[in-house]
């Protein structure tokens, strides 16, 4: 990485520079559900979900579903309201698997909020194995009308912790699902959790480089999050296995930043998880503390020489 190009004083193309640079200004993501499960819970795939899934599908902080996209969009604009001044938002459907309903369900969803004039942009969040032909031709016709994002949930490109975690899926399903995405020039961004306890550094190392050599346009670094209700709980309670300290999950964020291509935006570099249901990593509960170690160990390495976050 070239430690003299920076993106509002940080050595990586975040998603705030990213946003401020396509839309010339802030823009805040609202939170939303489209009453979607998923087929690793409604029997198809399995009923519990991938062994790290909380209840909320990883939309914990999602306004619960209303009876319109309009009045969830109202909900989340008044929860953000002290935190955003232009009124520009992405629609983000995050709870779940967001593409796992037919097209014709999906579609009044995702064009209600298309039509509403202050968004911009609408993200999905969903599974590679739940884009079939009518759902891709779907989002194909919603990013004529706006950007669209499609965000996969691969967090690791490895066959046996992917069996481990009850991913679902072989990693040959993701790269079709890139590649079918990327030829409507659909924006393709990855979730990846690091600290899995049956991964390496190396191994988490070689999700990233495989992600930033696939050209993937954005990814999320997710800190593996032990959670209350979970079967990673209930595994890590009967035998605890090493989680990262704040200092190395640091370092870690920072190997794979570097790992990268300058032209991915890295859209999270660690993640919320809710208080009420973590259990470890506890230090991982203080966000600011985190992002302002992440900036002092850039420094400290000489990859920034810019402010803390």
């Amino acid at each position: 990485m070239n430690p003299q190009k920076r993106w509002n004083d940080k050595p990586y193309y975040s998603l705030d520079a990213y946003l401020k640079e396509t839309f010339g200004e802030k823009v805040y993501k609202l939170a939303l559900e489209s009453g979607c499960t998923c087929p690793n819970r409604d029997g198809t795939l399995g009923t519990r979900g991938c062994i790290f899934c909380s209840e909320g599908g990883s939309g914990d902080f999602a306004i619960p579903r209303q009876s319109s996209v309009r009045e969830q969009i109202a909900l989340a604009k008044e929860k953000v309201a002290g935190k955003i001044t232009s009124g520009r938002y992405i629609a983000y459907f995050q709870s779940y698997t967001n593409t796992y309903a037919p097209a014709e369900v999906l579609r009044p969803l995702f064009e209600d909020a298309l039509a509403q004039p202050e968004i911009v942009a609408l993200s999905v969040g969903t599974r590679p194995d739940c884009l079939p032909a009518p759902i891709l031709s779907l989002l194909d016709s919603c990013n004529q009308e706006k950007p669209v994002w499609v965000e996969l949930g691969l967090q690791t490109i490895h066959e046996d912790t992917a069996r481990f975690i009850r991913r679902g899926y072989p990693l040959c399903v993701f790269e079709a699902a890139v590649r079918e995405l990327k030829a409507r020039g659909i924006s393709v961004i990855v979730h990846v959790i690091l600290g899995l306890p049956t991964e390496s550094r190396e191994q988490m190392l070689e999700t990233v480089r495989y992600l930033g050599a696939l050209g993937i346009d954005g990814i999320k670094l997710q800190l593996l999050h032990i959670l209350k209700g979970t079967d990673l709980a209930v595994i890590y309670e009967a035998s605890p296995f090493p989680v990262f300290s704040l200092e190395e999950y640091a370092d870690m964020v920072i190997d794979c930043v570097e790992a990268l291509p300058q032209n991915v935006v890295i859209h999270r570099i660690s993640g919320d998880a809710p208080k009420p249901l973590l259990i470890a990593p506890a230090w991982s509960a203080n966000k600011r503390l985190v992002l302002n170690t992440i900036a002092r160990r850039m420094k400290e390495r000489n990859s920034w020489q810019g402010k803390a976050v």
